[in-house]
C-alpha cells in the first residue's frame, strides 16, 4: 500500500465518541478557530454559505439544559424523559449547533444548502480529530423542535442540521468494522437501461 493509500486510513477509521466520554480539555479558542475555518470549505453551490454557528460552552451549557428542560415539557414527556432532555447539554464541555441558513436562491435548492451544511458539520468532526479531540454528531427532538429554534434565535428560514458534541476523548475507542463500498456499487452504461433515447 503507497502511503497516499495509507493516508486513506484517516478516514477509515473515523469514529464518533459518546458524548458520555468526553471530557476537558475542549478546543481553545485558537483551536476552535481553526476547527470552524475547516468547515469553511464544504462544498457550497454558489457561495451562499448556507450555515453558521453556534458555541456553546460553560454557563451556556446550563442555559441550554433549561432550553431542552422546557422544550421536553412542552411535548408532553413524562418526568424521566424530561430529566433525560435536561441532562443532554453536560455530557460533554463544548457543543456546537450547526445552522443551516436557506437562501431564497433559484439556482440552489433547499436540498443543496442543508446537504451543504451537513458537509460542514463533517469537516467539524474530521478537524476535531485532526487536533486529538473526539466528537459526535447528534440530533433527535430538539433539531426540530420550534420551542428550541426560538430560544436559539433562529430565523424563519433556519433548521438545526446538528448538534455536535466536543471534547477530549475519555477512553479509545476501535474503528467500526464497515461494509465494504463494493456492495453497493455499480458500473453504469446506458445500454443496460435503454429505456430513454439519447
Amino acid at each position: 500500500m503507497t502511503l497516499k493509500m495509507q493516508k486513506l486510513s484517516f478516514l477509515n477509521n473515523q469514529v464518533s465518541i459518546p458524548a458520555k466520554d468526553l471530557t476537558l480539555p475542549a478546543p481553545d479558542q485558537t483551536q476552535l478557530d481553526a476547527i470552524l475555518q475547516c468547515a469553511m470549505s464544504a462544498p457550497d453551490h454558489a457561495g451562499l454559505t448556507p450555515f453558521r454557528f453556534l458555541v456553546i460552552q460553560g454557563d451556556a451549557l446550563h442555559d441550554l439544559s433549561e432550553v431542552f428542560e422546557k422544550a421536553a415539557i412542552l411535548r408532553g414527556l413524562d418526568p424521566q424523559a424530561v430529566l433525560k432532555q435536561k441532562q443532554k447539554p453536560l455530557r460533554s464541555p463544548m457543543i456546537i449547533a450547526v445552522i443551516a441558513c436557506i437562501n431564497d436562491n433559484p439556482s440552489v435548492p433547499e436540498i443543496e444548502q442543508i446537504l451543504c451544511a451537513g458537509a460542514a458539520t463533517q469537516h467539524i468532526q474530521i478537524a476535531c480529530r485532526q487536533l486529538g479531540f473526539g466528537s459526535i454528531w447528534l440530533t433527535g427532538n430538539n433539531c426540530y423542535d420550534l420551542n428550541v429554534y426560538e430560544a436559539l434565535g433562529l430565523d424563519i428560514n433556519e433548521r438545526i442540521i446538528s448538534f455536535i458534541y466536543v471534547g477530549t476523548p475519555c477512553r479509545e475507542l476501535k474503528a467500526k468494522d464497515r461494509d465494504n463500498a463494493k456492495k453497493i456499487t455499480l458500473d453504469w452504461n446506458s445500454s443496460q437501461h435503454n429505456d430513454f433515447a439519447i
